[in-house]
C-alpha cells in the first residue's frame, strides 16, 4: 500500500471529476475502460488518480480536440 506522502499527491474521484467537468460515474467508467489510470486503495477498492496521469490525460484530450478542429 502507498505511504502517506504518496497518497497526498493523489486525487479522489470527486476531485478529478470536478477538474474534468464530468460526472464521477463517467470517470469511473473511463477508468474501468482504461481511458485514464486509477489506483485502487483500501479494502473497499477506492480509486485514486495521480496528478501526473490526470495532466497527461488532459494534454492528450486537448491535443485530440485541437487536431480534430484543425483546418486542412
Amino acid at each position: 500500500m502507498a505511504n502517506e506522502e504518496q497518497m497526498d499527491e493523489m486525487l479522489t474521484v470527486r476531485e478529478v471529476a470536478r477538474l474534468l467537468h464530468i460526472h464521477p460515474n463517467t470517470l469511473r467508467r473511463w477508468s474501468n475502460n482504461g481511458r485514464i489510470t486509477a489506483y485502487r486503495i483500501t479494502d473497499r477498492g477506492d480509486r485514486r488518480f495521480k496528478r501526473e496521469d490526470v495532466a497527461r490525460f488532459l494534454a492528450e484530450l486537448n491535443s485530440s480536440i485541437y487536431s480534430s478542429h484543425k483546418v486542412h
